[in-house]
């Protein structure tokens, strides 16, 4: 029996070293008695000793990273694999256990589990543990393999009494939990079968024998069992129909009753309307969400319950850790199917996958309400989610604030005195002290700034208890933390005395409110005034329209001092503003007068004048974005051809030269007008290379993938030059659609905007912006990287606490880092573990910060007041009609502009400081022609 046992454990093992992937300490072997070893295995023994202790260095890590957090999920999962791997079967039985108390292990991980434990079961005792494990497996989700798993377990026991019993009680539990699935559930039925028919077989009489009167009827209520079997799997839709009824007309004797091939008919027909789910479900990637949502919605409609349970119960074992999906599936159960342990059973599951969603911790204590759980229970589910680690201070509010009032509607107010009214002051006041301490010290704010659970206490001590001096005391507690500003909280309080206390407090807190109130304190004037006017006598009135005449001239005498500091600072910022502006110009001016000297020199040069007043004269140069570093810089005059009118000796061309062609062959490309109508298969595409050579064929090559491309429209300045924008219109609308993913893709260096086709006319408030401006549990924040720092660089960082679903590296418009990144995750888990870990670490000398993805809100500018606006405002006639437009052009030459006053400026931004000019009154230049234009340039 030793020997056997031996040999059992080494085949165990062995099979345990291959699973693992790892070399396990060999066995001695049994007839050398293990003394011979040669230097090889020497060798090999000292690498194992190594290999060990590095594991059991780890395995310690471990568990102290589990001690300090134990809602690791991933370090959970590495101890087990290790232990596993060791073989240190009392350790891995520990570790599994306290994974299962936290949270609902996968379906891999129970079946490994159980597994490990049906190896090691060989006596009565120990096969009772496995059944037990079993049990405990198959409410954590809806697994069809663990079902079949148990039945097939079951069965070993057959020869124990009632083991025949025992088995068919397992399989008519699964054949409930999971007959209705239509891919796997053909298995369960199957696997049914073949045991009922396996005892069909012992119970055949011997060749040759008659069988006697009991044995007959054994036989014949066997035979019925089966085909009952067979004609409950029939009225089922499920995969392989046709194969079952088949099987069933080979094994029955007699012709299928009509009943059951009409049932039969009917599930085919059920089954043809759910295989375009079953077939989205297999051909749609993880995590299936839309496609389960859509098999739901198709459920729901139909109203089966069962089906529509195990449905929810499909999807949630793929989507454990979507907290929406639970709240749906427990909503359902709350109001449609009401089954206590069923209900109870999904909230404490959701739960345990998703510990820190708030939201299902309330739907869990307000289920165990319903139905009547005992306090203990409900309490001790309580403390579970206080220690459940909420990403957020709100959710403990939010928490407590449902747990309280749970404890509210326990308490029977008729009695002066009880043991639950004082329960519940005790649980008031230690939320008010759990979110000083503990919320505030980890997140730095209580989250409850308005004191939303105190004013609830003053309320129940007031309106239930009678209790007015203790509400007071309250509120007194509630302005002294800084809610003594704000009126609403005043007239919270004043209301709370007008409906339970009497009218001198009443009076009382609003003579305090109209002294601390700063955001609306005409409001609480008005408040004291109408109070005196109804109840007070004229003394009181006196006092209070004194007191409300002194504060709202303060307030007034406050306000007309911010508004003259704002004035004043918007002031400076125009004058700043202003200055710079003339610097520019007048940097600009400099470098226009040395290149017009230049001109000069090289005009008196040439022997050959070229003739003034060519109808077709270029326009001025204007200055433009750059490609690379976004700096303006000036066009090169056109010297030899433009500026003149004449052509010069002929030279090499040089690069810029060949640019100039280029883009003087430009001017000859007829404009295409943007045609309104078809901006559903158009995209708009910005931010790319000013330098950019034949943009049409570049972004064609780029844009094919999309789909056909129908027309390509860059836009190009005066001079012929590419302006970094164009439109691309496709043949339909699902490439314009698909175009859309291109957008922030790098194209020479610079990232690539692709937008949706807008008239911004029509739709000024359109804003194109692809990513989300909201919270966004499952996705980071990184600041602090440095600029260097790739996008493989970052993904090796964070994929050590979660699976890394996209990052996204924050760049400015040419391209360049700006230290910033988004991180997304599968889940909130992952997400939350990885804030924990990554927050402060440092990476390339950098110290980086992390935080929950949570974008603040992007104030508008406010609009100056119509007095203010008139005061500061520069007159609007001095930029033109259409206002100070960048892209509004004088056609005057800069050199002949005249000044009307002495800030006054050109239309095209220029600054012109002569002295003789600045004191004459502005004249309307006459009109002369481009002859006069020229010798005036040239006497200059």
């Amino acid at each position: 029996m030793a020997a056997a046992g031996a040999e059992a454990a080494a085949a165990a093992a062995e099979e345990e070293a291959e699973e693992g992937g790892k070399r396990r300490l060999p066995l001695p072997d049994p007839e050398s008695g293990g003394d011979s070893e040669d230097e090889g295995d020497s060798d090999s023994s000292g690498d194992g000793e190594d290999e060990e202790k590095e594991n059991e260095a780890e395995i310690q890590r471990l568990e102290e990273q589990l001690s300090i957090n134990a809602f690791d999920y991933n370090c959970h999962l590495d101890l087990i694999k290790l232990l596993r791997q060791e073989g240190e079967l009392v350790k891995l039985r520990r570790a599994r256990q306290k994974m299962s108390e936290l949270f609902p292990l996968t379906e891999e991980i129970w079946l490994d589990w159980l597994k490990d434990e049906i190896k090691m079961a060989s006596e009565i005792s120990e096969r009772e543990k496995v059944y037990e494990l079993f049990e405990r497996a198959v409410k954590d989700y809806i697994c069809p393999e663990i079902w079949l798993e148990y039945a097939q377990y079951s069965i070993g026991g057959i020869g124990q009494e009632g083991g025949i019993e025992k088995v068919r009680s397992i399989f008519e539990r699964a054949l409930t939990a999971v007959g209705l699935h239509v891919t796997k559930g053909t298995a369960l039925w199957e696997a049914y079968r073949e045991f009922e028919n396996a005892i069909l077989e012992t119970a055949q009489p011997a060749p040759g024998s008659v069988p006697s009167p009991e044995q007959q009827q054994m036989l014949c209520s066997q035979l019925e069992r089966i085909h009952t079997l067979f004609r409950r799997q029939l009225g089922i839709p499920l995969l392989d129909m046709e194969a079952s009824y088949a099987e069933y007309e080979e094994w029955s004797e007699e012709p299928i009753p009509e009943t059951i091939i009409k049932n039969y008919k009917k599930a085919l027909q059920q089954l043809e309307k759910c295989k375009p789910y079953e077939e989205a479900l297999l051909g749609a990637e993880t995590p299936k969400l839309a496609e389960y949502q859509a098999y739901i919605d198709f459920e729901m409609k139909a109203g089966d319950p069962a089906r529509i349970q195990l449905i929810y119960e499909r999807a949630l074992a793929e989507n454990c850790l979507v907290p929406d999906l639970w709240a749906r599936y427990n909503q359902y159960l709350d109001r449609q199917l009401r089954v206590k342990e069923l209900v109870l059973s999904a909230h404490d599951r959701a739960v345990r996958n998703c510990p820190w969603t708030v939201g299902l911790w309330i739907r869990y204590l307000l289920a165990m309400e319903r139905h009547g759980v005992d306090h203990c229970i409900i309490s001790e589910i309580f403390e579970k989610a206080l220690n459940a680690g909420f990403i957020q201070a709100t959710d403990y509010v939010e928490i407590w604030q449902a747990y309280l009032d749970y404890l509210r509607r326990r308490v029977d107010f008729t009695q002066d005195s009880s043991k639950e009214l004082e329960e519940l002051r005790s649980a008031f006041a230690r939320a008010v002290e759990y979110l000083k301490q503990e919320v505030e010290e980890r997140f730095s704010e209580s989250g409850d700034p308005s004191c939303t659970i105190m004013q609830n206490w003053a309320r129940v001590e007031a309106r239930l208890c009678n209790n007015m001096q203790k509400a007071r005391e309250l509120w007194d507690n509630i302005m002294t933390k800084g809610n003594a500003k704000y009126a609403n909280m005043w007239l919270e309080y004043y209301n709370l005395e007008r409906a339970h206390g009497d009218t001198q407090h009443c009076r009382k807190a609003l003579h305090r409110a109209v002294q601390c109130t700063s955001d609306y304190p005409e409001h609480v004037c008005e408040v004291l005034l109408t109070l005196e006017r109804i109840e007070g006598t004229l003394e009181d009135w006196d006092a209070a329209v004194q007191k409300t005449e002194n504060r709202l001239a303060r307030v007034n005498e406050q306000r007309a001092k911010v508004a003259e500091k704002e004035a004043a600072l918007a002031k400076q910022e125009e004058e700043k503003a202003e200055q710079r502006k003339q610097a520019r110009a007048e940097k600009k001016a400099s470098k226009k007068a040395k290149k017009n000297r230049i001109g000069d020199k090289r005009k008196a040069d040439d022997d050959d004048e070229g003739e003034w007043g060519r109808e077709e004269e270029e326009q001025p140069s204007k200055r433009h974005k750059g490609d690379g570093d976004g700096l303006l810089l000036e066009e090169d005059m056109e010297l030899e051809t433009g500026l003149f009118g004449r052509s010069g000796t002929e030279k090499p061309d040089r690069p810029a030269n060949q640019k100039q062609k280029a883009s003087t062959s430009r001017k000859d490309i007829p404009k295409v007008l943007h045609d309104s109508s078809k901006d559903n298969v158009t995209v708009f595409v910005s931010n790319l290379s000013y330098n950019m050579t034949e943009p049409e064929v570049k972004l064609k090559e780029l844009f094919e993938s999309c789909g056909e491309v129908e027309q390509i429209r860059p836009v190009f300045s005066n001079k012929g030059t590419f302006r970094g924008y164009c439109y691309v219109e496709f043949k339909d609308e699902k490439s314009a659609l698909q175009a859309l993913g291109l957008d922030r893709k790098v194209v020479e260096g610079r990232p690539m905007f692709v937008s949706p086709c807008v008239d911004k006319n029509k739709n000024p408030d359109f804003k194109v912006f692809r990513y989300s401006t909201t919270l966004e549990k499952h996705k980071l924040f990184i600041s602090g990287l440095p600029f260097s720092c790739t996008k493989e660089e970052l993904e090796d960082v964070c994929k050590a606490h979660g699976n890394v679903k996209d990052i996204r590296l924050v760049t400015n418009r040419a391209g360049k880092p700006k230290g910033l990144a988004y991180v997304e995750y599968e889940n909130e888990a992952q997400a939350s573990q990885a804030v924990l870990k990554m927050d402060g670490l440092t990476i390339k000398e950098h110290v980086i910060k992390v935080a929950i993805s949570n974008p603040p809100l992007r104030k508008l500018p406010d609009k100056p007041e119509a007095g203010r606006a008139s005061q500061f405002a520069v007159p609007r006639q001095i930029y033109g009609a259409r206002g100070k437009g960048r892209t509004q052009l004088s056609m005057m030459p800069r050199a002949l502009q005249r000044q009307s006053n002495p800030v006054a400026k050109a239309e095209n931004g220029m600054v012109q400081n002569s002295p003789a000019t600045s004191s004459e009154p502005a004249e309307e230049p006459k009109k002369m022609s481009n002859a006069d234009f020229a010798k005036m340039l040239l006497n200059k």
